[in-house]
């Protein structure tokens, strides 16, 4: 598609009132979001400080700094296909990020699932991350109250706690940091009255790392931030104390499928295939890098929401030198028994390769031993 492509686009998430656009007004003063373009898929008033009420005619503002402002009035897929169109016919002279805003309200899938499958979207744009805002004072009744807001938590690479300064109550704040820990051990967890919480730690989620220029896996697992997780509460059994009445908790899972030899394609594509026809709906992500028996030298990386999978893409080399097949799932209302059965069921039979398709299809159990 040319130079430029694809762009990286990250999805700013998190419940009504949690501070998005606050954050997001902080984060457009820094040089670094130069050629940004802000889609705001929000109804209401929108509060970008120099976003002016009055649109022009066609729904994008140029900003003095390089920034793009445009609302959605229509579909999501539209807007992203017309600033493609307008940076290939020279309207917009360079488009460096896209960052999306959403409702308060929304479950983020259907913005990740509208930059996943896409035929065109899918060669110019790469999702970048989901950064979810939490709001420290109310967070704890709203993961409560609500499952959009815990399934914002699971799915995000970066999760920011904002108005930790007005908590007033003794211990709230590390309760509220423990529980969203517990529901994503996977994601970065940030402070947005950190003066570190900045560009660089909210963006750049991708597996590739602009520092060096490289694939980072571990980093684009979440598998650095889970071993903090996990060795931070080593000597502390008390995982499920607080959990007690957070009735939506205990329902996000989030776990790693692990593999230490190739495996053949088919057999990945068919566990896909099944998890999806059989789960979709309730896999809220997943990401992995798999050492397929056809080309071990060479990883294959993947990335999907719920039934949607981003294109598989391979990478040239193995680049932190460690092999294997390594998949994160984190999941909605989904037994994390039937999918370690069913993953060791493709992996570890050599006789997988050709099963009976109907048969699994009407019996996924069955496949697992169960």
């Amino acid at each position: 598609m040319g130079s430029g492509f694809p762009i990286p686009v990250s999805v700013l998430t998190g419940f009504l009132g949690a501070g998005k656009t606050t954050l997001l007004n902080r984060m457009l003063k820094d040089p670094a979001l130069a050629d940004t373009a802000v889609i705001i898929n929000e109804f209401g008033e929108v509060a970008i400080d120099h976003l002016l009420v009055e649109q022009s005619s066609d729904g994008i503002i140029q900003l003095s700094d390089g920034c793009l402002c445009c609302t959605v009035r229509g579909e999501l897929v539209d807007t992203l296909a017309d600033l493609v169109d307008r940076l290939q016919t020279g309207r917009i002279a360079r488009l460096a990020r896209v960052i999306v805003e959403t409702t308060g309200l929304a479950d983020p899938a259907p913005v990740l699932q509208s930059i996943m499958a896409h035929p065109a979207l899918v060669q110019a744009f790469r999702l970048d991350g989901v950064i979810t805002l939490v709001d420290a004072v109310n967070g704890n009744a709203t993961l409560d109250a609500h499952v959009e807001a815990v399934k914002q938590v699971a799915v995000a690479d970066r999760i920011v706690l904002s108005k930790a300064d007005l908590v007033t109550g003794p211990g709230d704040l590390e309760t509220l940091r423990t529980r969203v820990r517990q529901i994503n051990p996977g994601a970065e967890l940030l402070d947005a009255a950190d003066t570190g919480t900045g560009v660089a730690a909210l963006f750049d989620c991708g597996l590739y790392n602009p520092a060096t220029k490289s694939a980072d896996v571990r980093r684009w697992l979440g598998e650095e931030a889970a071993h903090d997780h996990d060795h931070h509460h080593h000597d502390h059994d008390h995982k499920h104390d607080h959990d007690h009445g957070h009735r939506h908790d205990s329902r996000v899972r989030s776990y790693s499928l692990v593999h230490e030899a190739p495996v053949p394609f088919s057999a990945i594509e068919m566990f896909l295939d099944l998890l999806r026809s059989t789960h979709g709906e309730s896999l809220l992500r997943m990401k992995g890098v798999i050492e397929i028996s056809e080309d071990p030298s060479r990883p294959l990386v993947i990335h999907g929401v719920q039934k949607i999978l981003h294109p598989p893409v391979q990478l040239p080399s193995w680049p932190d030198g460690q092999r294997g097949t390594r998949l994160v799932l984190i999941t909605l209302d989904i037994s994390e028994d039937y999918i370690r059965r069913l993953f060791a069921a493709f992996t570890n039979r050599p006789s997988i390769d050709t099963p009976d398709r109907a048969a699994l299809e009407n019996n996924p159990l069955a496949i697992a031993g169960g």
